[in-house]
């Protein structure tokens, strides 16, 4: 059941959910959902222009607008613990190439699917390619295949912003470029060469596959450190966060033989001892205790399928763990039963030591209606006080 928001009353909540939770005497499971432009593309109420992929990828001022669209949109439709209503302080918007950003880095071309999300095509495939990366080296982390556009964007946002753009009478506060981040090693691998071909390298040719993730964890180090200090931020923070959802396809022990190495490569060159952080979707929660302990893993982001129980008791009770029922289920499931499975996943013990954020398991889908969020929302307010 949907309830009229009352802007100010929510937000003054949400800031006492997480005030409370970051002092680590949280008073409710927090709320939170994994959206970016794809919820609200095609023919979707929020983007009544119709506008494309290639044309949002295409033309930074078909992005920014469009992106405006899907933020307002769902800051006032979409129920969630983060302020909701039009933004007080204004826009925090970004370059937004989705998952191609660093594929696209590396040369592999774009595809327009229909229906679909953009997504690179592999560069590599061809055993008599595979090794052209490993001669070139380090892409340049400003004019680089997708970056060079990236950074056009970027500064053409920035402009908008300086000529005092603004969307439903709010400012643009903030601009940041793609490639801060990572989709992780493996992961980017296997868009440049093609999974298959990949996971084939990993047990055929690990020598091989050494190098391309030796080079994919250089440029991915090289770009983002380059980028930090292009704008002024500290080129190490305190502890680090990263995804590489590519990796449930591997054994823990081939993961610790061939892949550990690069990611702690990863958090070193990135980060100062600290707390770290990881995405992973799919079937991965069994690398979970390595990675509390090697890694210094101290947040799971999760995706599906997950069990609640088993996590919360091979983790232990402070470690964060984020998760839901599935997108899948989401967008078949009636208000009645996405509050039933709210209930279960509460009840399973995952809340022992108040270490936990409900959350979608992952990235919300065109297809899920606000129905089903509301009956999230609504349940983790009621079943989700400690």
């Amino acid at each position: 059941m949907r309830t009229a928001i009352e802007y100010e009353r929510h937000n003054a909540e949400v800031r006492q959910v997480w005030e409370a939770y970051h002092r680590g005497q949280p008073t409710r499971v927090p709320m939170i959902l994994g959206i970016n432009p794809r919820y609200t593309a095609f023919d979707h109420p929020a983007n009544p222009r119709r506008l494309g992929f290639a044309q949002y990828f295409g033309d930074p001022e078909c992005m920014l607008t469009r992106q405006l669209e899907h933020l307002a949109w769902v800051r006032l439709n979409v129920p969630q613990d983060l302020e909701m209503g039009l933004p007080e302080q204004g826009w925090e918007v970004y370059v937004d190439f989705l998952n191609s950003y660093e594929a696209g880095w590396f040369g592999c071309p774009l595809h327009y699917f229909a229906g679909e999300v953009p997504d690179t095509l592999p560069l590599l495939q061809d055993e008599s390619a595979k090794r052209s990366l490993l001669e070139k080296g380090v892409p340049d982390p400003f004019g680089g295949g997708l970056m060079a556009r990236n950074w056009a964007f970027y500064e053409y946002f920035k402009r908008r912003q300086e000529e005092g753009f603004t969307y439903l009478g709010k400012p643009i506060a903030r601009v940041s470029p793609a490639g801060l981040g990572t989709d992780g090693p493996v992961t980017v691998a296997c868009n440049l060469r093609g999974a298959a071909e990949f996971l084939a390298d990993l047990a055929g040719d690990p020598e091989y596959a050494s190098q391309l993730l030796a080079l994919i964890t250089e440029a991915t180090l090289a770009r983002i450190r380059a980028y930090r200090q292009h704008l002024g931020q500290p080129l190490k923070t305190t502890g680090c966060g990263f995804a590489d959802d590519a990796i449930q396809s591997l054994s823990v022990g081939m993961y610790e033989a061939q892949v550990l190495s690069f990611h702690r490569q990863l958090i070193a060159g990135l980060s100062e001892p600290g707390a770290n952080a990881i995405h992973l979707c799919g079937d991965a929660t069994r690398f979970f205790p390595f990675l509390r302990d090697e890694l210094n893993i101290r947040s799971f982001d999760t995706g599906f399928p997950v069990d609640f129980s088993w996590m919360r008791e091979a983790l232990g009770p402070e470690i964060e763990i984020r998760g839901g029922p599935s997108v899948m289920f989401l967008g078949s499931a009636t208000p009645a039963q996405v509050r039933v499975e709210v209930q279960r996943i509460l009840a399973s013990g995952i809340t022992q030591g108040g270490r936990f954020i409900l959350r979608e398991g992952n990235n919300l889908p065109p297809d899920v209606g606000l129905d089903p969020l509301w009956a999230m929302y609504n349940a983790v307010r009621e079943y989700g006080r400690y």
